[in-house]
């Protein structure tokens, strides 16, 4: 994997994509606020489950989504890395549609709500599939389409959290990863209490947290998928030979 510091540092704006300049500063904003943390105090937990299986030597981030000591503590690899968009800070500074990073590098990946915010998420799919090794894992946190949290954003002006580009369905998650040779594995929904920070301790949320956990997380506004990059090996098939054809009838021996 290339190093944080020999990492090419690209030309550009945050308008390719991801979340880069002043838009870090409203969303850190957003996450520092008491909705923001609660939010990521739950996905910390699933994805500190999540990551309980995930082994190898280099585990990597894509995408800026709250502080670097987040997640990557929860890895159970040697090496972490954050690679952030251009104006948001990372251990390599990267394109997640065009990453700097060597092919078949890694042995995990998570996506934070990381295709949320770009214009292609299927490009970035296709460079985690690209740096996966063989048998790696990619883990994306997302948010359900018919969510509260998804309802907040369409009635918002300037996305919900601040600059989130659309939404996109598990449905639609699986196909493009099972395009792209992976297995998709498990898929858990959680936080079932409504995004409106008056409430953030009220009854009414507490009451929804629960029924949500009863009903397996069918109420869960934010989903994490899982799934694991296969390789499969082809074995060639020799032709069999075929034994020479007997002949018709016995030869007469000469007297």
């Amino acid at each position: 994997m290339t190093s944080p510091k020999d990492a090419p540092q690209p030309d550009g704006a945050a308008d390719a994509g991801g979340v880069g300049g002043a838009l870090v500063t409203a969303l850190d904003a957003w996450l520092e606020a008491p909705l923001g943390q609660r939010l990521l105090s739950a996905e910390q937990a699933e994805v500190r489950a999540a990551l309980e299986d995930v082994f190898g030597n280099q585990f990597l981030q894509i995408g800026h989504w709250g502080r670097a000591d987040t997640f990557l503590p929860l890895a159970r690899t040697p090496r972490r890395a954050l690679v952030a968009e251009p104006g948001a800070s990372g251990h390599c500074v990267s394109h997640a549609a065009s990453l700097a990073i060597l092919s078949q590098s890694v042995d995990a990946v998570l996506l934070p709500h990381t295709l949320e915010f770009e214009p292609e998420p299927q490009a970035v799919l296709r460079e985690v599939e690209r740096v996966l090794v063989g048998e790696g894992r990619v883990l994306v946190l997302g948010f359900e389409p018919h969510g509260a949290f998804a309802v907040r954003h369409y009635l918002a002006t300037q996305g919900f959290p601040p600059g989130l580009v659309g939404l996109l369905s598990r449905g639609r998650l699986r196909d493009w990863l099972t395009l792209l040779g992976f297995e998709v594995g498990e898929t858990r929904r959680f936080v079932h209490a409504l995004p409106l920070a008056t409430l953030e301790a009220g009854a009414l949320n507490r009451g929804l947290e629960r029924l949500g956990r009863r009903l397996g997380g069918r109420l869960g506004s934010v989903y994490l998928l899982k799934a694991r990059k296969r390789v499969y090996t082809l074995t060639p098939i020799r032709p069999r030979r075929r034994p020479a054809p007997k002949l018709a009838g016995a030869v007469v021996e000469p007297t």
